[in-house]
């Protein structure tokens, strides 16, 4: 592990490539945030937002085999098939289970038996800032439940899953036990009304900022997006293979929420992955929290039975 940003490697080369890596991450941000803003409604769609997170990860592939963080993170095309499998298990599976039981399906129901309306003042604040808003709730309550999975043993079980993958990778964030997946994408902005644009600004901090989280590429970021923003260095450390060095760094996108709650250490690691960096089959990850649940609960229940020895 290396703490300390003075510490980090940072792009070597000509001016145009650190220039590159240097504002590649701000000038994609607000290029986006532009996008949203004034494009034409017909254009301004979810439709339009898939295409764009498809062709935006599909540009980072490039990056990651350009510019590698590590190259003992390159991508194989064994990694792949098992990272390309929870993305359409998410878009698929979890989608349907989330519009059943999700966190909006949740505050209807709040909403419904205690007869609340929505804010709907909050549609008469400017669009970026009902996007900023949205944003940041939701990363506020990610943060919480993602502290609360580390720090609460019925949690950490599913989560524990995504602790075992032993590189950072453009899809990487995907990957993890399906409970897991489903409860860090929980949030409370059913309870908002919202221009439909403001939906898709908000949507731009979590491509343009969150997703760099999993990925194997080097910037050189700027100060202010390191203080300000979670990056991969982050996000690394927080998936070392020492668990106590993992209780850091939880926020999604906005690091300044880990530095106000003093989780946040600045640095990185190339060494990932729980039990010295064991990788765990595909089955073995939807099933894991269940296994060792039933037994740590036969060995604790099993100690509370055991017959004290006569003396």
């Amino acid at each position: 592990m290396t703490i300390g940003w003075e510490n980090i490697p940072k792009v070597d080369g000509g001016p145009l490539k650190r220039l590159f890596f240097s504002w590649f991450q701000p000038a994609f941000l607000f290029a986006l945030l532009a996008f949203w803003y004034y494009a034409p409604n017909n254009i301004a769609t979810v439709s339009t937002a898939i295409w764009i997170s498809i062709v935006f990860r599909v540009l980072m592939l490039g990056l990651e085999w350009i510019s590698p963080r590590y190259t003992s993170w390159r991508l194989t095309w064994k990694e792949l098939v098992v990272d390309l499998f929870y993305v359409g298990f998410t878009y698929t599976v979890l989608r349907i289970v989330d519009s059943y039981i999700g966190s909006d399906v949740a505050v209807k129901a709040i909403q419904g038996h205690l007869h609340l309306d929505k804010f709907a003042w909050f549609t008469g604040l400017p669009l970026l800032v009902q996007a900023l808003v949205l944003s940041l709730i939701f990363d506020f309550g990610q943060y919480w439940m993602h502290r609360g999975m580390h720090n609460w043993y019925p949690l950490w079980l599913p989560h524990s899953v995504h602790h075992y993958i032993t590189q950072l990778n453009i899809n990487k964030g995907a990957v993890g036990n399906p409970v897991e997946l489903f409860l860090i994408g929980l949030g409370i902005g059913g309870f908002f009304d919202f221009v439909p644009r403001a939906f898709l600004l908000a949507g731009t901090f979590g491509l343009a900022i969150g997703t760099y989280q999993h990925i194997n590429v080097r910037f050189n970021s700027p100060k202010w997006w390191r203080f300000l923003f979670t990056t991969t260095e982050h996000h690394s450390l927080h998936h070392s293979q020492d668990y106590e060095s993992t209780r850091c760094n939880y926020a999604g996108s906005f690091i300044f929420i880990d530095r106000i709650f003093g989780t946040c250490i600045d640095g990185e690691a190339e060494l990932l992955g729980m039990e010295g960096g064991r990788r765990m089959t595909v089955r073995e990850q939807m099933s894991y929290p269940f296994t060792e649940g039933w037994k740590t609960l036969k060995e604790k229940f099993g100690r509370q039975s055991a017959p004290v020895p006569a003396e």
